[in-house]
């Protein structure tokens, strides 16, 4: 028998089939608002206290004031996770600027929609380790207009980038920055291994910081890698030793393929296959989160 699935909205909680908001919210009538993904693995909520902190700081920055503290807001993200008996999980924050007349004056919304919804859900790719790309004809919004560090709730750049993704028959799509430098997939970070190098554009390239490209910049680091964040061209791409990309929905996957060039030897490389042990083990820390 499957289990009631609840969702929290503005201080309650629905069933699922009754989880609603207002036709008239700025979060569905213009892409006013911000979120966060977050993981639970066996119990814990991996970097519950990072991803809090980016919803406040993308809150902030699109001038929303949530109304509720990071502490009460980590109690929903817990009792949410309780209350459909979930240990692993995938967890969805949204704060929208909330119901308000037509017009996308801020001022004719009273007071934000926040959202909780968490599910069972697999990886973004299913089992897969690996996967194949194209480099998309899109390019990234460049940080001069929007900020990528603000998670918000307009994705139509990423989605048209995986729409190409899908029609080229491959997985996913790796963007470009204004200037043609490699920027980041559609929802994921791009790191590439050279010899002994980890190389993932910096935060100029126009990406989200990433909260598991951190973690794996601190476990290449720890296994002896020397990393760098700098621009990456689509040559370093195309002869990279390895290509692996991370996010907090797909995790950490090798891209075998990338618009019909084959990457090293075609298979999942020794650096990405040690990098993803120690992540796997770092999920399933204790003290890399918060216990349910």
């Amino acid at each position: 028998m499957q289990r009631e699935q609840y969702v929290y909205i503005n201080g309650s909680y629905f069933k699922k089939e009754d989880a609603k908001i207002s036709v008239f919210d700025h979060g569905l009538l213009y892409g006013d608002g911000v979120f966060e993904a977050i993981r639970a693995y066996t119990g814990i909520v991996f970097k519950l206290k990072e991803h809090i902190d980016r919803l406040y700081d993308s809150a902030k920055s699109v001038k929303i004031e949530i109304g509720i503290t990071k502490e009460e807001m980590k109690k929903i993200v817990l009792e949410t996770l309780r209350r459909n008996a979930l240990t692993e999980s995938y967890v969805r924050i949204v704060v929208t600027r909330g119901e308000g007349t037509m017009g996308v004056d801020p001022r004719n919304c009273e007071k934000p929609s926040v959202i909780v919804i968490a599910e069972p859900r697999k990886p973004l790719f299913g089992e897969k380790e690996s996967v194949e790309a194209i480099v998309s004809s899109l390019r990234r919004v460049p940080r001069s207009s929007l900020d990528p560090r603000i998670k918000t709730l307009n994705y139509l750049n990423n989605i048209l980038a995986k729409i190409e993704a899908i029609e080229a028959g491959v997985e996913e799509a790796i963007m470009l920055t204004q200037e043609g430098y490699v920027a980041e997939t559609s929802t994921e970070n791009i790191f590439i291994a050279k010899g002994d190098e980890v190389i993932t554009p910096p935060q100029t390239a126009g990406i989200l910081k990433g909260i598991t490209r951190d973690v794996l910049i601190g476990i290449s680091k720890e296994l002896g890698y020397e990393v760098k964040e700098r621009e990456l061209t689509i040559h370093e791409l195309y002869t990279a030793d390895e290509v692996f990309v991370t996010g907090t929905a797909a995790g950490i996957v090798s891209v075998t393929r990338i618009s019909g060039r084959v990457i090293g030897d075609g298979r999942i490389g020794e650096v990405s296959e040690r990098i993803r042990g120690k992540f796997k083990e770092r999920t399933r820390d204790p003290r890399e989160g918060v216990r349910i």
